[in-house]
């Protein structure tokens, strides 16, 4: 259930090359480069800023061709850097701290509306990268739940990003081949070098690693997902085209691919297994601590320390256990919580019986959720979303369910992808509150809007926070009632599991990285407190390791989203318009926290004071 706004999304393969920052670092305003950006006699305005948000933009194509790909700008379609390179890494936070003067010549007493907004956004997210720099997160440029693996062998599938639709575009990729194995040494080299500074992954997420790229070792090409765009020309591409690709693709398949997925593999099995952790803590790392504080207040973007989020964990577990135990009196159950979790785990009744029976309930669901969203809102995205099977190849390790934002150009929908791998861990009772999290309207309507908003500056229509987006997509689940749903009390009892997991992340996150948990102690609390299955809550505790911070985004952005809205409620009694409301959050793309807040009370200034 990750969040694949598009710059999010291409920082799959950016992961260690500053685009990831840790945690725990200084605060921003006490960095060097922040201080000395300060420094400079602000005198520019609007026009100066656009230039300089336009410049940006153009930089980070030019810097990161995946993420032109992804939003449709194909200049650099068949260019893949070294972006596990010490040289990219040091370019990257150059071009921070230069764009960071840049801006601070800009003087934001010149600045209103959007560009006030846009100017405090880009100032806070540099400061941000500057601080992330004190914490090696370099040193671990991979993980299960994102690799640049897996992550290039979905943009070779010819079901994703990349565009195969006529003859360059086969020639793009085969250029973006030829530079896989030089990606995949210098990840190596950065692997190593964590080795040896004693920065390492822990074990059990090593040991996800080595399938995901065993997975592409074939002995023929046709037998690779690489093979996908080879066995599905379009017709634009000739006969003769298709003979010299067809041959070039098997050769690059054969010499170039399968030697390099075979190199990592060996690397992570031989050398790099060895010497992995047996600790998974953030915490257990130099600095560590320091490290997943910071690694809060990026994922979160609030004040809020460790401790404070674990107790608001327990809290929420405990408020929704006795909301589980209202539906187990309601449909009769006679045994108690625990026994009802096992009933849900083992009747035969609430699972799937297969995987195009999974699908299908909720391509259902998506027509009648919306044709229920207009009393709600009143802004809708443009764009329409399909729902998919996670590819097999990577499915084991996979979410339960994520989503893909569509192509700017409207060339291809969103696509909600589901993961069909256990079908135990898809029950039947998430049906409404997973279609409404990923697709509408959350994580779907949400994105889609956002990039769809041509006035906004590149960096916020392709930009985005976890904590809004994930936030959101919480928030909207937290509507189906309003909507009519959930009226099978096993559906109110799947918004309630699927709640329950976000807030049993709060505790697991902050004990796995802040207070020195286990990974045995984790699985055991969410055995514990939920209906889960087992492999599910292995995945997810695996998850939290590999991503520290991360899952806590969602619960404290749904609570700081909910609060802005119980707020506007008391605060405008009979003047409170909820599609006024919605409206309001989505219209400017995703947000800090602490700035969409004030954004929020800004508008209920203004509507408190709007003449009757």
């Amino acid at each position: 259930m990750r969040t694949p706004v598009l710059l999010i999304l291409s920082a799959a393969i950016l992961a260690a090359c500053g685009g990831d920052p840790g945690a725990g670092a200084p605060t921003a305003a006490s960095s060097p480069a922040a201080a000395d950006a300060a420094a400079v006699a602000p005198t520019g305005g609007p026009v100066e800023l656009k230039a300089m948000l336009d410049d940006w933009w153009e930089l980070q194509l030019q810097r990161n061709p995946i993420l032109a790909t992804a939003v449709g700008d194909l200049r650099y379609n068949d260019q893949l850097p070294d972006m596990f390179s010490a040289e990219v890494r040091e370019q990257a936070m150059a071009d921070t701290r230069e764009y960071l003067a840049r801006a601070r010549s800009i003087d934001p007493a010149k600045l209103d509306g959007q560009d006030l907004l846009s100017w405090e956004i880009f100032v806070r997210d540099r400061e941000e990268s500057i601080a992330g720099e004190a914490f090696p997160a370099w040193m671990m440029p991979l993980h299960q739940m994102g690799n640049y693996g897996s992550f290039f062998a979905q943009l070779g599938s010819g079901q994703s990003l990349q565009p195969f639709r006529e003859t360059k575009h086969y020639d793009d990729f085969l250029a973006r081949i030829a530079r896989f194995p030089v990606l995949n040494d210098s990840a190596i080299a950065s692997l190593r070098a964590g080795i040896e500074a004693g920065v390492v992954l822990p074990k059990p997420v090593v040991e996800k690693l080595i399938p995901q790229f065993a997975a592409h070792v074939v002995e023929r090409a046709e037998d690779s997902v690489f093979w996908g765009p080879v066995a599905a020309f379009p017709d634009a591409v000739p006969a003769a085209e298709r003979e010299r690709l067809t041959a070039a693709y098997r050769e690059a398949i054969a010499a170039q691919l399968v030697p390099a997925y075979a190199k990592m593999r060996d690397f992570l099995r031989d050398e790099y297994l060895p010497a992995a952790r047996a600790s998974v803590g953030l915490s257990a790392l130099p600095d560590g601590r320091a490290w997943y504080a910071y690694m809060v207040r990026q994922q979160t973007t609030t004040g809020l320390t460790p401790e404070e989020i674990h107790r608001f964990g327990l809290d929420e577990v405990a408020r929704i256990l006795g909301e589980m135990n209202a539906v187990r009196e309601q449909v009769g159950f006679a045994g108690d919580l625990p026994a009802f979790f096992q009933h849900l785990q083992e009747d035969p009744q609430f699972y799937f019986g297969s995987e195009e029976e999974a699908l299908q309930a909720y391509r259902d669901i998506q027509q009648k959720i919306n044709a229920r969203i207009p009393q709600l809102f009143d802004v809708f995205p443009k764009a329409d979303y399909e729902v998919r099977a996670v590819e097999a190849f990577r499915a084991e390790s996979e979410a339960g369910a994520s989503y893909m934002a569509p192509a700017p150009d409207g060339s291809r929908p969103g696509i909600f992808y589901l993961n069909t791998f256990n079908l135990k861990a898809q029950p039947k009772f998430l049906v409404e509150t997973l279609s409404i999290h990923e697709a509408s309207p959350g994580h779907h309507f949400q994105i889609a809007i956002q990039q769809e908003i041509e006035d906004l500056p590149a960096f916020r229509r392709f930009g985005g926070y976890t904590a809004f987006a994930e936030g959101w997509a919480l928030y909207a689940e937290s509507l189906g009632k309003e909507m009519g749903l959930f009226e099978d009390p096993y559906q109110w009892y799947g918004r309630l599991s699927d709640e329950q997991l976000r807030a049993m992340r709060l505790v697991v996150d902050t004990g796995l990285h802040y207070y020195g948990w286990t990974r045995e102690q984790a699985i055991d609390y969410m055995k514990a407190n939920s209906s889960m299955a087992e492999s599910d809550i292995v995945a997810e505790v695996e998850r939290y390791i590999a991503m520290p911070g991360q899952a806590l985004a969602y619960k404290v952005g749904q609570r700081e989203i909910r609060s802005l809205r119980e707020e506007a409620e008391r605060e405008l009694g009979d003047r409170f318009d909820v599609k006024a409301f919605h409206r309001q959050v989505l219209i400017d793309g995703a947000l800090p926290m602490d700035v969409l807040a004030s954004k929020i009370r800004a508008w209920i200034a203004t509507e408190k004071s709007r003449p009757d």
